[in-house]
């Protein structure tokens, strides 16, 4: 168990990967602070989707990370109030040709032997599952543990159960300091505000993760990669399931800086069907792109023609913490006694938190974690 100075561990970053963290290390026992510059799901988390997801994961260390969350998820959705919305409904990939099609029955093969389950969908019965989706299409995979969640208040509920577990808050606060002892180890946190003494501090600064390491002198090559989301009036329930083309998997796989469009639609329980996905490196741009927004629109249209004549009351953008091979950086950190990182999952955080809270909780007691750590190592990139 670590020593106790005034709190068992901060954890930096209120988003949902820091609020999973807070929230297991209480549940732990262990004294729990957590900082934030901003609110609660201020960042990439407020401007995310929600998706739960294990349709669009190769078989490797990041589907293992997300088969565990989707378990968690579904207990978690058991202890937290309804407001975080979290829906089961599955996900459907889909093929417009017959070749898309093979790529998709070898994908969903390796990724059955890993325990994901996927059933295949020939094309004549695509309309069974989604009745409004467009005709012609090849065939699809149905994703049954495929789930969304709204994911601020997904955040904002993880912290309230940490608090009633006896977590502090302390929002509005930048971090500008990291202290450390004559051996060099992390003892806390400086804030413009306060000097919080820990045993521990949890990086989960999402974008800003690589800041936040470079103040311990590490360095985390972590980079935003900036996302559009669409989000239309509200509507019957016109889609179903999380439904995206095959090509949106090898967007996600790809570490292309240049935009990227492919099209993920999907309803919600209050109406609105939302739209995304866009990715592309830009640094922290939030210049509002017309292209990928008109993009998105025609992409969605394409799948669904139903939604070509439906208003898109908003737009909005995020940025994903972005790490150059795909999986985030979760456990301590060698570099610098009393310092670890549970930051750079791109896309897929608000899908990762739980297993990303539970793995550094086990870390922070001394216990087994349920996974292998080793694929995660902050120290695995070249200074």
């Amino acid at each position: 168990m670590l020593t106790r100075p005034s709190h068992d561990v901060v954890v930096i970053g209120a988003g949902v990967v820091g609020a999973a963290c807070a929230y297991y290390a209480a549940e732990a026992g262990l004294s729990v602070a957590m900082v934030d510059r901003g609110p609660v799901a201020g960042g990439t988390t407020g401007a995310g989707e929600g998706n739960l997801l294990l349709s669009d994961k190769e078989p490797g260390p990041e589907l293992d990370l997300a088969l565990l969350s989707a378990r968690l998820w579904t207990e978690l959705a058991q202890q937290l109030p309804a407001a975080v919305e979290y829906e089961p409904k599955g996900g459907l990939v889909v093929a417009s040709d017959p070749e898309r099609h093979s790529a998709l029955r070898a994908f969903a093969a390796g990724q059955a032997a890993a325990g994901v389950k996927a059933e295949e969908v020939p094309g004549e019965r695509l309309h069974e599952l989604e009745p409004h989706l467009a005709p012609g299409m090849a065939g699809g995979f149905l994703y049954p543990q495929d789930a969304q969640v709204q994911p601020a208040l997904a955040a904002a509920h993880l912290l309230r159960a940490a608090r009633l577990a006896g977590a502090e808050l302390y929002l509005g606060e930048a971090v500008t300091g990291l202290p450390t002892g004559p051996d060099g180890a992390v003892t806390g946190v400086r804030t413009q505000r306060r000097e919080l003494a820990a045993g521990a501090v949890v990086n989960a600064a999402g974008t800003w993760g690589g800041e936040l390491a470079a103040m311990a002198g590490v360095s985390l090559p972590v980079l935003p990669r900036r996302g559009f989301v669409l989000v239309t009036e509200p509507l019957p329930r016109v889609v179903r399931h999380k439904v995206y083309a095959a090509d949106y998997v090898a967007d996600v796989a790809s570490g292309s800086a240049a935009l990227q469009t492919s099209a993920v639609v999907e309803g919600t329980p209050s109406g609105p069907v939302l739209i995304g996905a866009s990715r592309e490196r830009v640094g922290f741009d939030r210049t509002l792109s017309t292209e990928v927004l008109q993009r998105l629109a025609a992409q969605a249209a394409g799948l669904f023609p139903v939604l070509a004549g439906v208003r898109v009351l908003r737009a909005y953008r995020g940025f994903r913490p972005y790490l150059p091979d795909h999986l985030p950086a979760i456990g301590a950190d060698p570099r610098v006694p009393g310092l670890y990182h549970a930051c750079g999952h791109e896309g897929a955080g608000i899908g990762l938190a739980p297993a990303t809270g539970l793995l550094i909780a086990r870390q922070l007691t001394g216990e087994r974690p349920e996974l292998d750590l080793a694929p995660f190592r902050p120290d695995r990139f070249p200074a």
